[in-house]
This record gives C-alpha cells, sequence and structure tokens, in this order.
C-alpha cells in the first residue's frame, strides 16, 4: 500500500469514530433529557399527568420534556397574534397551535418541531409576563 492510499485509510478511520461518537453522544444525549426512567415525574405525578394531556388543535403537545420554558424577552403579542423568538428569529404562533386550558405552571412554553429548513409550532402556551 502506497503512502497516500495509507493517509486516505487513516483518515476514513479517524472520521468514521467520529461519526460513531457523535452518533452514541446524541442517543445518550437524548435519553437523559427524556426521563425514560420516569424519575423526574414521580417528584410531581400530577404535573406529569397534566403536561401529558396537554394538546393543541395541531395535535398531542407530547410532554414538558418535548417542549421548552419562554423567557419573557422572547415571546409577545403583536397585531393580536403570539410570536415567540426561536433561535434568534421571531415566528407567528399559528392560532391552532394555542393551548386554550388555563396554564398550570405559569411559565409560558412552546413545543416546536424543527424541520432542516423551518420550525413549525406544535404547541404554545402562555404565561404570565413578568
Amino acid at each position: 500500500m502506497n503512502h497516500i492510499a495509507r493517509e486516505i485509510m487513516w483518515m476514513f478511520v479517524a472520521f468514521s469514530a467520529a461519526v460513531g461518537l457523535a452518533l452514541v453522544f446524541g442517543v445518550t444525549h437524548t435519553a437523559k433529557a427524556r426521563d425514560l426512567d420516569g424519575r423526574y415525574a414521580q417528584a410531581n405525578p400530577e404535573m406529569k399527568k397534566w403536561f401529558d394531556k396537554l394538546s393543541s388543535k395541531r395535535g398531542p403537545c407530547c410532554s414538558d420534556a418535548d417542549g421548552f420554558a419562554v423567557s419573557d424577552v422572547d415571546w409577545e403579542v403583536k397585531d393580536g397574534k403570539y410570536r415567540v423568538r426561536l433561535e434568534g428569529e421571531w415566528h407567528d404562533v399559528p392560532d391552532d397551535a394555542l393551548i386554550t386550558e388555563p396554564n398550570r405552571v405559569g411559565r409560558t412554553m412552546v413545543w416546536p418541531i424543527k424541520y432542516p429548513d423551518t420550525i413549525h409550532i406544535r404547541c404554545f402556551m402562555p404565561g404570565a409576563m413578568t
């Protein structure tokens, strides 16, 4: 095997190892965020049940693990419509993504679905601005 072929082979091996590590980290990182064993739900099972049944007209929001709290500076009402800032850009909240039941946690939450070139808002629950 000549020198160039050997270098290409080692570059391929290093790249494959890096991709493998990234996949392993991504899977384990995601699993930790999902509370798969339910230990975090045990702290407040009633809130867990409430989060799990939340839905908008777009469908179930899934749970609190799939959504996240939004700071007051990252959401607003403009021209009678909710807007939320995600990844530095403002997005209008579709009317059918709004959760209409009372907010039991008090903080604003959003459940986005990210695609490679866009973000869709599946659920949005306004909180009390402080």
